[in-house]
C-alpha cells in the first residue's frame, strides 16, 4: 500500500506532536536569553568604511559615552544660580557608572574672581552649546560615563538615576545624549516586543473566532505560533545572534505568518468535512492538497525576508536572517503540530462558517462576474491608476531625523527638542586631526584656520532661499589655549603639556585630545561640532560633505565622524538598499515560481499582482510627502514574499479545477469560492495582525505594520482581479500531474542530490516512528517536485 506524506503526518501525529512539545520545552529557557544588541556600531556591516573613524573616536577620546543633563534657571549666572548648579553637578557625579561631571560651576572662579573677569565673556562664548545656552539661562551638565564593559552597574540603571536626580533638582530638566537615546530606545523596543506580540495574538484569536467560531481552531494556530517562536529564539541564541533595532516585530510577524498559513488548511479541511468525510480523512486530504503550495508559500516568505540579508545595514540584515529562520521553522511546526491537535479528541472538531459568510460568497461571485463583463475597462483603469501612483516614487525623500523614529510624546523626543532649541542643536559630530611632534605653532594655527573656515564656509540654503551657517558650534582644545592664554605662557612647551595645563583650568579640554593605542599612541585632537538634528536628508549629507572637504583641504588626514554622521548614513543606506532587496526578493521568487509551475507566463502572473501594490503604496508615499524610514524601506521585499502566497494557492487551485475538466470560467468561479475565500481570511489575518504594530512607540515599526497591511490588501485585490483578467483571457499551459512528471520538474538529473536528501529524511522518519507501514518514499519526494496543479 502506498502512502503519501500527508498520510505519514496524520498517522504519526501523536509522536510528532510529543516531539514538538519536547522541543518547545527544551528550547524555552535558552530562548529567554535572547537579548538586544545595543551597539550603534552593529547597525552597520563590520567592514563599512564609515565605522573606521568612529572606532578611532571611541578608542582615542572615549567615543560618545557622554550624557548631558540640562535645565533652565533664569538666575543661572548669579551666585545663587551657580551654587545650585554646583549642587546638581556634584549630585550627578555621585551616580554609580559616572566617571566625571563638569559644568559652569566647575569653572566658577571665572565668574567670582575679579582677576579672571576679562576672560568671562570669551569663556561663555566657548561654552555655549555645551554647558550653557545662548540665552545664558540654560545650564548643561556634561556627565562622562564609565565604559559599559568597565561599569559595575548596568547602563540603564545609571541613566535612570541621572534622569531621576536631574528632574528632582529642576522641574523640566532633561537628560540626553547617545547613551541615553540607546537605553531609552531599546527599552521601548523591548516593551514593544511584548506588547505587539500579545496584542497581535489576541486580535488574531478574535479574528479566528469570528471567522470559524471554533475554540479548537484558535488553539491550533496559536500552538504553531508558540512553538515556532520558541524554536526561532532558541536557534538565534544558539547561533550567538541578538535582537536588533527592528526586531521588536519578531513575535508579531511570526504570529501573523503562522496563523495566515494555517487558515488555508482550515478552509480546505472545512470543505472536505462538508462533503461528509471523517475528520481524519478530511485532514489528510486537506494536507495532501495543500502541503506542496504551503511549502512553496513558506519558501517565498523566507525569500522575501532573506532578501533583506543583502542589506549592509545591520538591523535590517539581522531581521532578515531572523525571519528567514522563523519562516522555515513555521513550516516545520505546521507539519508536526497541526495534525496532532486537529484530531485530538472530539470536542469542537469542526470549524464553522463565519457570521455573514454568505455575503462574502456573493461578493466573490459578483466580483468574478464583473471582471468577465468588463475586462478591458478594468485593465485600463488599473493601468492608469497604477501609473499615476508609481510616478510618486520620484518624489520620495529620506527621513534622517532620528528623533522622528519615536512618538513626539516620548522622553527622547522631548529631550532632543530641548537641546535643539536651547543648546544649539542635537546633532553632535567631530573632526579628528592627528597632532605632529614638531611645528606645534603651525599646527595650532592650522586648527584655528580650519575652525574659522568651518564656521564661515559650511552653509545651507533655508526655505526662504537665504544661506545660513550649517554649524551651530565649533570647538577645539586650541580655543581653550587661546582663551587662557597658554600658548604664550608655554611657548616652547610640547602641545600635550599645554593641553594638560588647560585641562586643569577647563575640565572640558580633557575630552578634546587623546592618544590612539592602535596608532603608536599618537596624539589626536578633536574639533567638536554641533548642528541641527531636524534637517532634510540631502541637507545633512551636504553638510557632512562640506565639512569633510574643508577639513581635508587643511589636514589631509582629517576624518569626520560621530553619531550625527552615522545616523545620517544609516537611514540613507537602508533606503538605498530597499530597491536592491526588492530586486533580490523578486528574482528569487520568480525563479521559485518558474520551478514550481514550469511556465514563464505563470511565473510572471504570480509576480505582477503582488509587485504592483508595493509600487503603488511606495508611490503614494512620495505624493503624500511621507518620508522613507527604516520600516518603510523594508516593506518591498517582505511584502513581496508574503503576498505571493495567495498567488500560489490561487493558481494551484485553478490548475486543479482545469485538470478536473472545468472550463476556464467555471474554474475561476470555483477558485473564487474556495481558495478566494481562504485568501480573504488569511489576508484579513495578516492585516489584523500587522495592525497591532500601529501601537508601537517606534515609528518605523508603525510604518512597517501599516504599509505591509496596505500592500497585503492590494495583493489580495490584485490576485483576485488580475487572476481573472490573465487566466480568463489567456489560459495558462496545462501540465502533467503524475508523480513521475513531478520528479522530472524539480528534482531532475541536475538536482537529484536534493531528492536524495528529501528521501533520506523520509526514510529516517519512517524508521524512527515505525516499520509497519509500506511507504513509497519516491512518491512523496515527487509530490514536492511536481508542478503545482
Amino acid at each position: 500500500m502506498v502512502h503519501s506524506l500527508s498520510h505519514i503526518l496524520v498517522r504519526y501525529r501523536v509522536p510528532l506532536l510529543l516531539a514538538a512539545i519536547g522541543a518547545t520545552f527544551a528550547g524555552y529557557f535558552p530562548a529567554q536569553r535572547l537579548a538586544f544588541d545595543r551597539s550603534i556600531e552593529n547597525m552597520f556591516a563590520p567592514d563599512d568604511p564609515v565605522l573606521t573613524p568612529f572606532r578611532k573616536l571611541k578608542r582615542t577620546f572615549g567615543g560618545d559615552e557622554v550624557a548631558l543633563a540640562a535645565y533652565v534657571d533664569p538666575d543661572l549666572l548669579t551666585t545663587g544660580g551657580l551654587a545650585r548648579l554646583e549642587q546638581i553637578t556634584n549630585d550627578l557625579a555621585a551616580v554609580p557608572g559616572v566617571r566625571q561631571t563638569f559644568s559652569l560651576s566647575t569653572v566658577e572662579q571665572f565668574f567670582t574672581s575679579p582677576l579672571l573677569a576679562p576672560f568671562r565673556s570669551r569663556l561663555l562664548e566657548l561654552s555655549e552649546g555645551y554647558t550653557v545656552g545662548s540665552d545664558h539661562q540654560t545650564a548643561g551638565i556634561v556627565c562622562v560615563l564609565v565604559p559599559e564593559h568597565e561599569a559595575k552597574v548596568p547602563r540603564a540603571q545609571t541613566v535612570d538615576e541621572l534622569r531621576r536626580r536631574t528632574e528632582a533638582h529642576a522641574a523640566g530638566g532633561v537628560l540626553t545624549g547617545e547613551p541615553v537615546m540607546v537605553v531609552d530606545g531599546f527599552r521601548f523596543l523591548e516593551d514593544d516586543g511584548r506588547l505587539l506580540g500579545g496584542v497581535s495574538t489576541v486580535l488574531l484569536m478574535l479574528t479566528i473566532v469570528i471567522c470559524f467560531r471554533s475554540l479548537r481552531w484558535v488553539v491550533v494556530p496559536m500552538a504553531v505560533v508558540g512553538s515556532t517562536l520558541v524554536w526561532t529564539q532558541a536557534t538565534l541564541v544558539a547561533s550567538h545572534l541578538h535582537l536588533s533595532l527592528v526586531s521588536s516585530m519578531l513575535w508579531a510577524i511570526i504570529t501573523v505568518i503562522g496563523v495566515a498559513t494555517v487558515l488555508h488548511l482550515v478552509v480546505s479541511f472545512r470543505e472536505f468535512r462538508a462533503e461528509g468525510l471523517s475528520p481524519r480523512q478530511a485532514l489528510e486530504l486537506a494536507v495532501d492538497r495543500l502541503w506542496v503550495p504551503i511549502c512553496w508559500a513558506c519558501a517565498t516568505d523566507a525569500a522575501g525576508f532573506g532578501a533583506l540579508m543583502v542589506s549592509r545595514v545591520g538591523p535590517v540584515h539581522d531581521f532578515g536572517l531572523m525571519m528567514l529562520v522563523g519562516s522555515l521553522l513555521a513550516l516545520v511546526s505546521i507539519a508536526v503540530v497541526v495534525p496532532g491537535l486537529s484530531l485530538a479528541g472530539r470536542f469542537d472538531s469542526d470549524p464553522r462558517r463565519a457570521w455573514g459568510e454568505h455575503g462574502l460568497e456573493f461578493g466573490l461571485r459578483h466580483l468574478a462576474a464583473s471582471i468577465e463583463r468588463r475586462p478591458l475597462v478594468l485593465t485600463a483603469a488599473i493601468a492608469s491608476v497604477s501609473a499615476f501612483c508609481c510616478l510618486g516614487i520620484v518624489h520620495l525623500e529620506v527621513e534622517t531625523d532620528f528623533t522622528k523614529n519615536f512618538r513626539q510624546s516620548s522622553p527622547i523626543v522631548r529631550s532632543y527638542e530641548f537641546v535643539e532649541s536651547r543648546l544649539g542643536g542635537a546633532g553632535v559630530w567631530d573632526v579628528i586631526v592627528p597632532a605632529p611632534a614638531e611645528n606645534i605653532d603651525q599646527f595650532m594655527d592650522n586648527v584655528s584656520t580650519l575652525e574659522q573656515r568651518l564656521r564661515s564656509e559650511v552653509r545651507f540654503v533655508n526655505a526662504a532661499g537665504v544661506p545660513e551657517p550649517g554649524l551651530t558650534k565649533v570647538l577645539s582644545a586650541i580655543d581653550a589655549l587661546d582663551l587662557l592664554p597658554l600658548r604664550r605662557i608655554f611657548a616652547q612647551a610640547k602641545l600635550e603639556t599645554m593641553l594638560a595645563a588647560a585641562a586643569d583650568r577647563l575640565p572640558i579640554v580633557q575630552a578634546l585630545y587623546g592618544h590612539d593605542p592602535q596608532d603608536g599612541n599618537r596624539l589626536y585632537l578633536r574639533i567638536m561640532l554641533r548642528a541641527k538634528e531636524r534637517q532634510p536628508s540631502r541637507q545633512k549629507q551636504a553638510l557632512v560633505e562640506q565639512v569633510a572637504r574643508i577639513s581635508r583641504e587643511v589636514f589631509p588626514e582629517a576624518e569626520v565622524t560621530g553619531s550625527f554622521v552615522l545616523l545620517t548614513r544609516l537611514i540613507e543606506s537602508t533606503t538605498r538598499d530597499q530597491w536592491l532587496t526588492f530586486g533580490v526578493a523578486s528574482a528569487a521568487i520568480f525563479v521559485m515560481m518558474l520551478v514550481a509551475f514550469r511556465s514563464l507566463p505563470v511565473a510572471l502572473i504570480t509576480l505582477v499582482p503582488n509587485a504592483l501594490p508595493i509600487l503603488i503604496v511606495t508611490g503614494l508615499m512620495g505624493w503624500l510627502r511621507l518620508r522613507i524610514n527604516m520600516g518603510a524601506a523594508m516593506i518591498a521585499s517582505v511584502s513581496m514574499g508574503l503576498a505571493v502566497d495567495s498567488s500560489i494557492h490561487y493558481i494551484t487551485a485553478y490548475r486543479r479545477h482545469r485538470a478536473a475538466g472545468l472550463s476556464t470560467g467555471e474554474a475561476l468561479h470555483a477558485v473564487h469560492q474556495s481558495v478566494g475565500r481562504a485568501m480573504v481570511f488569511s489576508t484579513l489575518a495578516l492585516i489584523v495582525g500587522f495592525s497591532a504594530l500601529a501601537l508601537s512607540r517606534f515609528v518605523p515599526t508603525i510604518y512597517f505594520g501599516v504599509l505591509v497591511g496596505l500592500t497585503m490588501l492590494g495583493g489580495l485585490v490584485g490576485n483576485l482581479v488580475s487572476g481573472d483578467l490573465t487566466l480568463g483571457n489567456g489560459d495558462v499551459p496545462d501540465v502533467q500531474t503524475s508523480p513521475a512528471a513531478g520528479q522530472n520538474a524539480l528534482f531532475d538529473r541536475r538536482t537529484r542530490g536534493v531528492q536524495g536528501v528529501f528521501d533520506a529524511g523520509l526514510l529516517l522518519l519512517h524508521l524512527a516512528l515505525g516499520r509497519g507501514a509500506d511507504v513509497d518514499l519516491g512518491h512523496a519526494a515527487g509530490e514536492l517536485g511536481q508542478p503545482l496543479a
